[in-house]
């Protein structure tokens, strides 16, 4: 029973997490979907908005322009009716009569009315002195005040029908033409609407081109998020969505992120492959004076009858290996320093400061001085007489020396040192190009690509015995990253070492 009890209890959880899965795996989908709705129905909303607001304009203007035509032509009939009786004649009833016989219109109504409103002749009530004043109608205070206007559908007292009116004003009196508005005119003056139904059938037509076009889109940025969701889960990676995504702007832009995602994990993993490196390569440099100082001490302690000249020669190369261990650990510090102001490159800009590089130089040169002269080497400047830059004294020593003390240490036979500096411009930036270059053995073009990495040695025997770190020529290179340049390593025309590095001035 209890058995039965604890595999039911399993099975459900089972499911559980199988349905939690399930809803993980979909909820990209059901927000791809989601996306891609609320795309549609934006641009979709303000398609639509706009197709309606435009098919009222435009059905509002046809209709209009109906209208125009039809006071058009009642107002050509009032202007050649003045034409033809004149302005004068237009008072006679019986000369009014016969033109309006002559050029009847069917239903046609014409009216002469004074600029006081009252109505002098009428071609359908000849009891004219019943009719109303009308001067407060619409076609006459506009034909009043602008020379014409007209009024749709409006129902005369005296006849009870509906009309068009269409009035002229003249200099002495207004002629006012009507048309009865009938089925046939309401039909006439009704706005065409062929264009409305192409409208709607593009409309649909562009719905349906939308529909696929935020499809697409949704389906390419739902493959750009679901790339994201395993990124951010730690899963395993392919480059299957990439090959998915569009040969467009999207897909540049998806492309960039990915890239940029590949960039920063190959960085990351990088960083801890060469931490990791540093590690080792530290504890195996560290192991060989730590071994050999307790091995000098073990003999100190167990030879207790040793003699003082010897344990003296002991004591001095425990004090050698010391030493060693100590510009290690210093060289090994400087590193960590400048990988930490790497990663807060802004904070570390602000803390820099207006450096005269030329009075380090000198420096450099003279604490040097001694060694060089033991060595051979002649140093020599080509400098400008002042380089002012922002950045940090300390690092900017510390390239000159480690530069310095690499030439001195592993220049075998070279007779001078030569500094030279000069002003470029790369892509509108300025920077100090230096070179430093000595007339030595020089080093095998297939070593010159490794020379700015961690411990690297081009002849490990012979650099542990002149007391290197392997760690000199990466300080070079990071101290001047930190100051936005670069640095390369050349063979000297004619044999030799040349280094050549770059400071932004900032």
């Amino acid at each position: 029973m209890a058995t039965a009890l604890k595999d039911a209890i399993k099975q459900e959880q089972r499911q559980r997490s199988l349905s939690s899965a399930e809803s993980e795996h979909l909820a990209p989908k059901a927000n791809s979907k989601s996306f891609q709705r609320n795309l549609l129905l934006s641009i979709g909303g303000v398609f639509l908005l706009f197709a309606i607001c435009f098919s009222i304009y435009q059905y509002q203007r046809e209709k209009d322009y109906k209208i125009d035509i039809l006071h058009s032509r009642l107002q050509m009939y009032n202007y050649e009716m003045v034409q033809t009786l004149g302005e004068d004649s237009l008072t006679n009833p019986q000369l009014f009569r016969d033109y309006v016989a002559r050029h009847q219109m069917e239903g046609l109504r014409v009216s002469v009315i004074d600029l006081k409103g009252r109505v002098i002749l009428d071609s359908y009530d000849t009891h004219i002195d019943s009719l109303d004043n009308h001067l407060q109608r619409r076609e006459i205070q506009q034909a009043v005040h602008e020379g014409n206007g007209y009024d749709i559908k409006r129902m005369s007292q005296s006849t009870h029908e509906t009309y068009f009116y269409s009035a002229t004003c003249f200099d002495h009196v207004i002629v006012r033409a009507a048309v009865p508005y009938s089925t046939e005119l309401t039909r006439s003056l009704r706005a065409d609407n062929t264009y409305i139904y192409y409208a709607i059938i593009l409309t649909l037509l562009l719905g349906v081109v939308l529909y696929y076009i935020t499809h697409r889109i949704s389906r390419h940025i739902g493959y750009l998020r679901e790339f994201a969701v395993m990124a951010e889960e730690g899963e395993e990676l392919d480059h299957e969505l990439e090959r998915r995504l569009p040969d467009d702007e999207l897909g540049d832009i998806s492309h960039t992120i990915i890239m940029l995602y590949w960039k920063l994990r190959h960085s990351e993993e990088e960083k801890i492959r060469i931490k990791r490196q540093l590690t080792q390569n530290a504890a195996h440099e560290l192991k060989t004076p730590a071994a050999s100082i307790h091995g000098y001490l073990e003999s100190i302690l167990d030879n207790p009858d040793m003699p003082s000249d010897k344990k003296k020669r002991f004591l001095e190369r425990c004090y050698a290996q010391s030493e060693r261990m100590n510009k290690l650990l210093l060289d090994m510090s400087a590193l960590t320093k400048l990988d930490e102001m790497e990663d807060n490159g802004g904070e570390a800009h602000q803390a820099f400061r207006e450096v005269n590089v030329v009075q380090i130089i000198h420096n450099v040169l003279d604490d040097t001085a001694l060694q060089l002269q033991e060595k051979g080497i002649a140093p020599s400047l080509q400098l400008p007489q002042h380089i002012q830059l922002l950045g940090n004294a300390s690092l900017i020593y510390s390239i000159f020396l480690n530069l310095i003390d690499n030439a001195e240490a592993y220049a075998i036979g070279a007779t001078h040192l030569d500094i030279v500096c000069n002003e470029i411009e790369t892509e509108g930036r300025h920077f100090y190009e230096f070179t430093v270059s000595d007339n030595g053995p020089g080093v095998e073009s297939q070593h010159l690509e490794h020379l700015f990495e961690r411990f690297y040695r081009v002849n490990k025997g012979r650099s542990r015995k002149l007391g290197g770190t392997g760690l000199g020529m990466a300080i070079v290179k990071n101290a001047v990253a930190a100051h936005g340049g670069t640095t390369t390593a050349l063979p000297t025309p004619g044999g030799g070492l040349t280094v050549k590095f770059t400071l932004a001035r900032f």
